[in-house]
C-alpha cells in the first residue's frame, strides 16, 4: 500500500477534547474520524487492526468448537421484557418504536437473542454442551462518552454464549473460555491481568474481567503482592476483623456541633481522628430507605451495597429525603434512633466501640456509641472499598493497586436468562431441566484503544506486531530520484514477497515530515531508503518499540533483514 493513496490524513495538532493518548493519536494518525458524540468512522488502518483482532478471536473461539452466528441489531422489546431487563437496564438501552408502533431496542448485548435462537434447537440433553458467538456492532446510549474508543456509544464486540446441562458442565465451559481469553490477549502481545469482577446488569453469580494494564485506565485493580489474587475494587472483598470487640463504653452523650456537616469538619471541631467516627450514608434501595455505615475514613462501595440487598437500583438519598427520614439536614444522620429503614454496617465496625455519630438532630452529634448496645436491629456486611495496604482475602499479604482498561469479561450466568425465557431441555429420564448459561464478551474497539494506551510515547504509537495495521513502513526519502525510487520499489516487492504487509511512504514530503509521521502511525519496523545510504550500500532500519536504529546492507538485504526482524519480534516476547 502506498501512503499517498491511503485514505485519511495525519496531522500535528492534538484536538482539544482529547483526554487520553489513544484518542488523540488515533485522530492524528488517520485511524478514525469523529462523526458524533461517542460515534466514529473507522478509516482503513483501523479496519486492518480490527480485522486482525477478529481473526485471533475467531481462531480461539473455533478451537473451542464455537460456532459463529449473527444476531439482529434491532430486537423486539418483548424479548427484553421476558428477561426483565427492558426496565432494569436503564437509559443506556436505546428504546424506540417502529412505524407500526411496536416497541424495539438496539442490542447492547444479546443474551436474550441467544436464548431465543437455541431454546427450540436445544430441547434434548444430547445437544449439550455447545457454544455460539458473534462479532457485531453494538449500540449503548452512553450518557458521557469519553476517551475516544474507550467509552463510546457505538462499538464492535465479540459476544459468546455457552449452554450446558448442569453446573459442573458450565464450570468446564467457563474455565475453557477463561483460558482462551488468556491466549487471545497473549497473542495480541498485551500486558493484561484477569481480575475478579462484579457481574453488573448482565447478572450471574461469578465473573472475571480482563484488564489491559495502563496508567490511564479508568478501572482500579486491587492485587496481592504475595499471590496471584486480583480483583476490580468494585468486587474486591475485605476480610472481617479477626476478632470482634467485646468491650462497651460510657453512655451516649450529645454534643453540639454547629454547622459541622462533613467528616473533616466534625473531626476538626471535636479534635478526634476520622477512625473514631461512623459515617452514616442514606440510600434509596429499590425505592426504600436504607442506612449504610462505614468508618469515617473509609469509602462505601455502592456495588457491594447493591449486591447485599440483591437490588436493581441504589441511589444516594436527596437532601429532602435525608431531612424527612432523620429530622435533620445532611451531615447529622446517625444509626441511633434511625427507624426509616434497615441499617447495615460494614463489618470493620465490629472491631471497636466508643464511636461518634450523627444524632439525627440538627447541629448535633453523639459520643460513646456502642452499636451492639445502642442500635436494636442492624446487620454486618462487607460494604467498604478495599484500600492499599489491606490484606489479601486469599493469603493475607498486603494489597496494592494498579490501573487498567477492561477489554474482556466472562460471566457464569447460571439460569438467570434460561429461567426467564423458559429455556429447558429433557434429560436422560425425560424430565425437564433448565439450561445453564455462560456469556463472554470482548470489546474489539476498546482493545485497539487499550493497546495504544499501553504502547505509546511522545512521538506516537508503537503497535505490537500482531495488531499493527501493516508490518512495516518503507520510507522513500527522495521519490523524485530515479535510483532511490527504483530501490524503494525493489525492496517493496522483496518484502511483500516475504509475506509482509508493507506501507510505502512515496509522498513528496521532507524527510523530517516522513520520520514524524512514521513514528506517529507506529508500525513496528521502519526501513529507510535514501540517496546517502544507498551511496554507502546500506538502508537504515528502526525498531519503533525501542527506538533503536541500525543499518542493513543492500547486498544480502533479505538475510540481514530476516535476522534483524527476529530481534524486533523478540522485544515483544514473540
Amino acid at each position: 500500500m502506498k501512503l499517498s493513496k491511503l485514505v485519511g490524513d495525519r496531522f500535528k495538532e492534538t484536538p482539544s477534547d482529547c483526554v487520553v493518548a489513544s484518542h488523540a493519536l488515533m485522530l492524528r494518525g488517520g485511524y478514525m474520524k469523529y462523526v458524533a458524540n461517542g460515534i466514529y468512522s473507522s478509516l482503513p488502518p483501523l479496519k486492518r487492526i480490527t480485522k486482525k483482532i477478529e481473526e485471533i478471536i475467531r481462531e480461539e473461539m473455533d478451537a473451542l468448537d464455537g460456532q459463529e452466528v449473527s444476531f439482529p441489531v434491532a430486537l423486539p422489546a418483548s424479548l427484553w421484557e421476558e428477561s426483565g431487563r427492558y426496565t432494569s437496564v436503564g437509559s443506556e438501552l436505546l428504546r424506540f418504536t417502529d412505524r407500526n408502533g411496536a416497541k424495539m431496542v438496539l442490542g447492547m448485548t444479546h443474551e436474550e437473542a441467544a436464548v431465543q435462537l437455541v431454546r427450540e434447537y436445544a430441547s434434548t440433553y444430547s445437544r449439550y454442551p455447545f457454544m455460539i458467538y458473534q462479532i457485531q456492532t453494538k449500540f449503548r446510549d452512553e450518557a458521557r462518552p469519553r476517551a475516544g474508543l474507550i467509552r463510546v456509544r457505538e462499538f464492535t464486540m465479540k459476544d459468546a454464549y455457552s449452554f450446558d446441562r448442569d453446573d459442573a458442565g458450565a464450570d468446564i465451559s467457563y474455565k475453557k473460555m477463561f483460558e482462551a481469553y488468556k491466549k487471545i490477549f497473549s497473542r495480541m502481545a498485551l500486558q493484561f491481568r484477569p481480575v475478579e469482577a462484579d457481574s453488573g446488569s448482565i447478572g450471574g453469580n461469578f465473573s472475571h474481567e480482563f484488564m489491559v494494564l495502563a496508567e490511564t485506565g479508568e478501572d482500579t485493580i486491587a492485587y496481592c503482592t504475595g499471590c496471584d489474587w486480583s480483583a476490580n475494587i468494585e468486587r474486591a472483598a475485605v476480610l472481617p476483623p479477626a476478632k470482634a470487640c467485646e468491650e462497651t463504653c460510657s453512655a451516649i452523650e450529645e454534643v453540639t456541633t454547629p454547622d459541622q456537616h462533613t467528616i473533616e469538619e466534625v473531626c476538626g471541631f471535636l479534635k478526634v481522628p476520622a477512625q473514631k467516627l461512623i459515617k452514616t450514608l442514606l440510600y434509596v434501595v429499590d425505592g426504600k430507605p436504607v442506612a449504610a455505615l462505614v468508618r469515617g475514613d473509609r469509602e462505601l462501595n455502592e456495588i457491594k451495597l447493591k449486591n447485599y440487598f440483591k437490588a436493581d437500583e441504589v441511589v444516594l438519598a436527596s437532601p429532602e429525603q435525608v431531612t424527612q427520614w432523620t429530622n435533620a439536614p445532611v451531615g447529622f444522620a446517625g444509626p441511633v434512633g434511625f427507624t426509616a429503614g434497615p441499617i447495615v454496617a460494614d463489618h470493620e465496625l465490629m472491631a471497636d466501640t466508643d464511636w461518634i455519630a450523627g444524632a439525627n438532630k440538627a447541629d448535633t452529634h453523639i459520643l460513646h456509641v456502642d452499636l451492639k448496645r445502642d442500635v436494636p436491629a442492624f446487620a454486618y456486611a462487607d460494604l467498604r472499598s478495599i484500600a492499599e495496604g489491606d490484606v489479601c482475602p486469599r493469603c493475607g499479604k498486603p494489597v496494592a493497586f494498579a490501573k487498567g482498561i477492561e477489554v474482556g469479561h466472562v460471566f457464569k450466568l447460571g439460569t438467570k436468562y434460561s429461567t426467564a425465557l423458559n429455556a429447558i431441555y429433557l434429560d436422560e429420564n425425560g424430565k425437564e431441566q433448565t439450561i445453564i448459561m455462560g456469556c463472554y464478551g470482548i470489546g474489539v474497539s476498546r482493545v485497539v484503544a487499550a493497546c495504544i494506551e499501553q504502547n505509546n510515547d511522545g512521538d506516537g504509537i508503537a503497535f505490537p506486531p500482531p495488531l499493527a495495521p501493516f508490518d512495516l513502513e518503507l520510507l522513500n526519502l527522495d521519490p523524485k530520484n530515479a535510483d532511490t525510487a527504483a530501490k524503494a520499489d525493489e525492496l517493496y516487492d522483496l518484502l511483500t514477497g516475504m509475506g509482509l504487509d508493507v506501507l510505502l511512504d512515496d509522498r513528496e514530503e521532507r524527510p523530517g515530515v516522513k520520520f514524524k509521521d512514521a513514528d506517529l502511525v507506529g508500525l513496528p519496523m521502519q526501513v529507510v531508503v535514501g540517496g546517502k545510504g544507498l551511496a554507502r550500500g546500506i538502508v537504515e532500519v528502526k525498531n519503533r518499540k525501542t527506538g533503536e536504529k541500525g543499518e542493513l546492507p543492500v547486498e544480502g538485504f533479505a538475510e540481514a533483514f530476516a535476522a534483524w526482524r527476529k530481534g524486533v519480534l523478540a522485544c515483544w516476547g514473540m
